[in-house]
C-alpha cells in the first residue's frame, strides 16, 4: 500500500467529521449535479426544437420510466456493493472488498447485456405501455433505440463510479460526470440542430459521453492510484460475495426502480385526464424533482464511505456525528428548494419549455407536487445511512412503503376524491404520500439506528475489557 493509499484509508477514521464530510459530499453533489445533465440538457434543447418540441419533450419524458429501470439495475448492484467495500476497508479487510468491486464488475456487464435485448426487442411496446400515445410514439422509440445500446456504458459508469467514491476518492468521481456531460453538452445542440437529428442526436450524443465516462473509470480502476483494483482473478462470481451486497442493494433498487412504476402510474392516468400537456407537464416536474433530489443523494454519498468505514471500525460516536450532519445539511437544503418552487415556480418550469400552454399548466399543478417536499432531507438523510451501516431490511421496508403502500394506490384512489379536477388530484397523490411516509421513516429509523449504536458501544465496551 502506497503513502496516499495509506493516507486516504486514514483520514476516514481519524479527520473531523465536518471537515470530511465537506471534502467527500462536494464532489459527490457536484457529481450528481453534472450527471442530472446528461438527461436534463437533453429535455432542454428538446423542448425547445422549433414548431414540434412540446411533442419531442413529452416523448423522450415518456422513455424516464425505462432510464429508471437502467438506473435501478445500476444501483442494485454498485449501491449494496460500494458500502459493503467500505465496511470491509474499515475491517482492514482489503482482499475482501477487491473480491466485492470485481464480482460486481461482471454481474454489472451480465446485466447490462440482458437489459440491452430486452429494450431493443420490446421498447416500443413498454413506451405505449408506460403512456406513450399516437402523436409521442416515435420521438419516444426514435431516442430509445438509440439510448439502449448505451445501457453497458450507463451501467458501469454509473456502477462502478461508486467504488471510487466508497475509498474517499470523491474528486475522481466527479471527474467521471464531469466529463462525459460536459461531452453530452457540447454534442447535444450539434446532433439534434447542426445534424437535424432531433431527439436520436440527443440519444446519440449521451451514449457517446457515458462511453467516455466508462472508459476513464475503468482505466482509474485498474491503476496505480486506487486502493481497490479491479483484478481478473476476482471477476469470477461467488454467491457469497454476491448476495450480501445484492440484499443490501435491494432498497436503492426499490426506490429507483419503483420511481419508473410510479412515473408509469402517473403518466397513464394524465394522460386519461389531462392529455399530452398533462404528461408533458409531468415531465417538467419530474426533471425538477430529480434536481431537488440529486444533490441530496451526492450528500448521502459522501457521508456514506465515512459512516460505513467507521461503523465496520466500531468508532459509534463519529457514525452518530456524521449522521447528524448528514440531516441538518439534507434537511436545511429541502427546505431552501421547497421555498424556490413555492415562491418561484415559473424559474424552473422556463427551463424546460417555451409553449404557453404548457407552462401555465405546469405553473399550476408544481406547488401541489412539491408541497411536502421540504421534508425529503430527513427521508434521504435516513435511507442513506441505513445502507451506509448494513441494515438491508429497514431500508427494504421504508422504499416498499413509500412508493407501493402509499403513492401507487393514491395516484388511483385520490382522483376519485376530487371529482372537480382529476388532473390535479392525480398531482397531489404525492406531497399526500410524501407526508404520510416521512413519518414512518422516522419511527423506523430511529429504533434501528439506536439499536445499531448501542450494539457498537457494547461491543466497544467487550473489547476493552
Amino acid at each position: 500500500m502506497n503513502k496516499q493509499q495509506v493516507i486516504q484509508k486514514n483520514i476516514l477514521g481519524t479527520e473531523p467529521v465536518g471537515r470530511l464530510l465537506f471534502k467527500l459530499a462536494v464532489p459527490t453533489i457536484a457529481a450528481q449535479l453534472i450527471n442530472m445533465l446528461y438527461n436534463m440538457v437533453d429535455r432542454i434543447y428538446i423542448g425547445h426544437i422549433p414548431g414540434t418540441g412540446t411533442l419531442a419533450l413529452t416523448g423522450v419524458g415518456v422513455c424516464l420510466p425505462v432510464i429508471m429501470i437502467i438506473m435501478a439495475f445500476s444501483a442494485f448492484v454498485s449501491a449494496g456493493a460500494a458500502p459493503r467495500a467500505s465496511i470491509s476497508l474499515g475491517r482492514e479487510d482489503k482482499d475482501g472488498a477487491e473480491k466485492i468491486i470485481g464480482n460486481a464488475f461482471t454481474f454489472q456487464v451480465i446485466l447490462s447485456l440482458i437489459l440491452t435485448a430486452v429494450l431493443l426487442i420490446w421498447n416500443r411496446d413498454f413506451l405505449l405501455a408506460f403512456g406513450a400515445s399516437e402523436n409521442t410514439i416515435g420521438y419516444a422509440t426514435g431516442y430509445m433505440n438509440i439510448y439502449a445500446v448505451g445501457t453497458l456504458f450507463v451501467q458501469l459508469t454509473l456502477g462502478m463510479n461508486a467504488f471510487i467514491t466508497a475509498q474517499g476518492f470523491a474528486k475522481t468521481s466527479m471527474f467521471t460526470v464531469l466529463i462525459g456531460a460536459v461531452v453530452n453538452i457540447i454534442l447535444d445542440p450539434i446532433f439534434i440542430f447542426g445534424f437535424n437529428m432531433g431527439v436520436q442526436g440527443a440519444a446519440l450524443a449521451t451514449v457517446i459521453s457515458q462511453g467516455i465516462s466508462c472508459v476513464w473509470v475503468i482505466l482509474f480502476l485498474v491503476g496505480k492510484k486506487t486502493n481497490l483494483k479491479l483484478r481478473s482473478k476476482n471477476l469470477k462470481l461467488k454467491s457469497k460475495i454476491i448476495l450480501p451486497f445484492i440484499a443490501l442493494g435491494a432498497a436503492p433498487f426499490i426506490m429507483i426502480g419503483s420511481e419508473s412504476i410510479i412515473t408509469v402510474s402517473f403518466n397513464s392516468s394524465l394522460l386519461k385526464y389531462g392529455g399530452d400537456i398533462a404528461v408533458g407537464a409531468m415531465t417538467i416536474l419530474s426533471s425538477v424533482m430529480q434536481f431537488t433530489m440529486m444533490p441530496m443523494q451526492g450528500l448521502g454519498q459522501g457521508a456514506q464511505p465515512i459512516i460505513g468505514f467507521n461503523y465496520g471500525a466500531g468508532s459509534s460516536e463519529r457514525v452518530r456525528k456524521a449522521f447528524r450532519l448528514l440531516l441538518t445539511i439534507s434537511l436545511c437544503y429541502s427546505t431552501l428548494l421547497w421555498a424556490l418552487i413555492q415562491l418561484f415556480p415559473q424559474l424552473p418550469i422556463g427551463i424546460f419549455t417555451s409553449d404557453e400552454a404548457l407552462t401555465v399548466f405546469a405553473e399550476r399543478v408544481i406547488r401541489i407536487f412539491f408541497t411536502v417536499s421540504l421534508l425529503f432531507g430527513i427521508q434521504m438523510a435516513s435511507q442513506m445511512t441505513l445502507i451506509a451501516i448494513g441494515s438491508a431490511k429497514e431500508s427494504v421496508i421504508i422504499a416498499i412503503v413509500r412508493k407501493f403502500v402509499l403513492l401507487l394506490p393514491l395516484i388511483y384512489i385520490m382522483p376519485n376524491l376530487f371529482s372537480s379536477d382529476k388532473a390535479v388530484a392525480v398531482y397531489a397523490a404525492e406531497p399526500v404520500a410524501d407526508f404520510i411516509a416521512v413519518t414512518f421513516t422516522v419511527i423506523l429509523f430511529s429504533v434501528q439506528f439506536r439499536k445499531t449504536i448501542r450494539g457498537m458501544k457494547e461491543n466497544q465496551s467487550v473489547a476493552v475489557h
